[in-house]
Parts: C-alpha cells; structure tokens; sequence
C-alpha cells in the first residue's frame, strides 16, 4: 500500500514564517494529508500552508495554546480527512522532515507490533551560530531503543493516539512524557531508532531565550510530575530542588555554625559547600568532553545546566502559583 494510504502529517506552528515554509515543502510533496494547526499567527502562516495544499485548523482563544492542543486539533481534522490512516508523523513548524524518514518510520511500526510510537535522530540546523543552539543539538541526541519518551517529533498508530484520547490539552510543555506514559500503561512501546529523522531550527541565539526555555522547562517538568502522582520528571525535579533549595540549605546550615565551630573548621566546611556547585559544574564539564564536545564548550555546557536549576526552580513555583494540579486516571 502507498503510503500516502497509511500516513497523515500533523504540523503545528506559530508564526513560524519561512520555517513553515520549509516545513510544509519536506511533507506535501510526500504525502496527500498534510493538516497544519495554527496557534494564532499573525504572519500569513494560515494563508501559506493553505497555498501549498494543507488542511488548515485555526484554534479558537476560548482555551489556552499548547502544543498539545493543536495536535489533537490536527490529529482530528487529519481523521476527518483520511479515517483509514493507520499513523500520523507530528511535526513542529520550525522543523523540516527528511526524505525517506516517513517509509522508515511505518517500515519500523509494521514490524514491531508492540510499539506505538517511533521517532528518530533530530537534528539542529545551525548548531554553530550560538552555543545554546548547539546545547539543544545536544539534548536531541539521545540515546536508541526503547525509550520511556519521544520528543514532540514523532510517528504514532492512530488508533494507540485514539485509545488514550490524545495528549493532555491543558499541559503547556512536557505533553509527550505524559502521553507517552499512558501508552506504557496500556502496554504499548516507544522506541527511538538510528535514522535521521528532521532538522530542528531552534534560532537561540541570546541568554534571555535561553533562560525562558528553562523556566519553561520547570514549569513542564512540575506539572506533569503532579500530575502523574511523580511517575515521570520525578528526578529532573528532584535535581532541581537538590542544586537549589537542598545546596542553599545546606550553605545556610554551615554559615549558622560559626558559633559553635572553630575559626579554620568553619571555613573549611563553607569552602566545601560553596565548592559543590563549580565541582558539579566540572564534573558534567568532564562527561561532555569525553563525549567528544570541545573543552571550551564543555565547559559552557557544565556552566549552563548547573545555572539552568535556577530557572527551573524558578518554573517550579511559577506553576505552583499558575497552575491547578490535577492527576491523570
């Protein structure tokens, strides 16, 4: 069977501009389904993909955009469309799906029955313009096989993504962690294999960025880990809290000993408190390096993830006070 037969694309976007361009050039020309969910884009994007032959939903204002939502938006329109289509390729607008990517993926799920989900190597486009898009080429890189999450780029059956009602409309980020434990509820798989998948274009190219990520990061990382009763970000927001409130309890505890210990003692243990945060800094400086990534680099890398607790932390009660918790069933 062609796939055109077996496949739909979701694209979700927001003023993506000439990246959905380049989005909607590496599917229409494959497929016959292409549908194009837009959160409010003010930038000619529904005019766009409407010319080149995408099924357009626009979401209303009467709830909040997420990510999620606008892929069960395109999931049902797709649906609609083509009801016998037995997986979906979703796909952000500031990404471009490589050739032969698509007959991988079904090829993949056609014979390992058990898994739902499939995706593969991401890729950032311009890794060498800033170090925090070479930081997101990194985090893209993880590891084959079965894995307990996908990213938001993925294949999916359609009648896994049915069964359990799609993705969490209400959940700003972290979405595909939380979806992709209800399907391991229900006994399905999620794999990961070797084959480039899609470029991602990122464009972070200042510190400001950078930092909003990471409290956005926080904000998914809680409320998902709420929601899930702690079954998933369960360690992301433990470090989180322990490089943070723990290290900052632990230095006011020793500062309250000046009392009680001697002069060299006292600053002996202030020392060694204060010295955990550059120590981790280099230790994850260290792994990157042996991973390959330059020392300059590696350097930067180790720096930014112990800094980037703050902002997650700083997301952690930024959805303690925004958001109502709520587990799933």
């Amino acid at each position: 069977m062609e796939i055109a037969a077996l496949t739909g694309v979701v694209i979700i976007g927001r003023n993506e501009g000439e990246r959905l361009r380049r989005c909607l050039l590496s599917v229409v020309g494959q497929l016959g389904h292409v549908v194009y969910a837009d959160s409010g884009s003010t930038d000619g994007s529904v005019d766009l993909a409407h010319a080149m032959g995408a099924a357009v939903v626009v979401l209303d204002t009467s709830s909040p955009f997420t990510a999620a939502r606008g892929r069960n938006a395109g999931f049902a329109r797709l649906m609609k469309i083509v009801p016998g289509a037995e997986y979906v390729q979703f796909i952000d607008g500031d990404c471009e799906l490589m050739a032969g990517w698509l007959e991988a993926g079904i090829e993949f799920l056609q014979s390992h029955a058990q898994h739902a989900v499939v995706c593969g190597r991401l890729r950032e486009r311009y890794p060498e313009v800033s170090m925090y898009n070479r930081l997101c080429d990194i985090e893209w890189n993880g590891p084959v096989g079965d894995v307990e999450a996908c990213g938001g780029i993925f294949m999916i059956r359609a009648k896994a993504f049915a069964q359990i009602g799609g993705m969490d409309s209400a959940i700003a980020a972290g979405e595909e962690p939380e979806m992709c434990l209800r399907l391991r509820r229900k006994d399905w798989l999620i794999a990961r294999v070797d084959r480039e998948m899609a470029w991602h274009d990122v464009n972070m190219t200042r510190f400001s960025q950078w930092w909003k990520r990471a409290v956005r990061s926080g904000q998914g990382s809680k409320d998902v880990y709420a929601r899930t009763g702690g079954q998933a970000f369960a360690a992301q927001v433990k470090r989180t809290r322990l490089w943070t409130i723990g290290w900052m309890l632990a230095l006011l505890s020793v500062l309250g000993m000046e009392p009680i210990i001697d002069g060299w003692i006292y600053k002996l243990a202030v020392l060694a408190v204060v010295a955990l945060y550059p120590l981790q800094m280099l230790r994850i400086a260290a792994r990157m390096y042996r991973k390959g990534l330059g020392l300059s680099e590696s350097l930067i890398y180790g720096s930014l993830m112990m800094i980037s607790k703050w902002a997650e932390l700083y997301g952690h009660f930024s959805h303690h006070f925004s958001f109502k918790n709520r587990k799933i069933k």
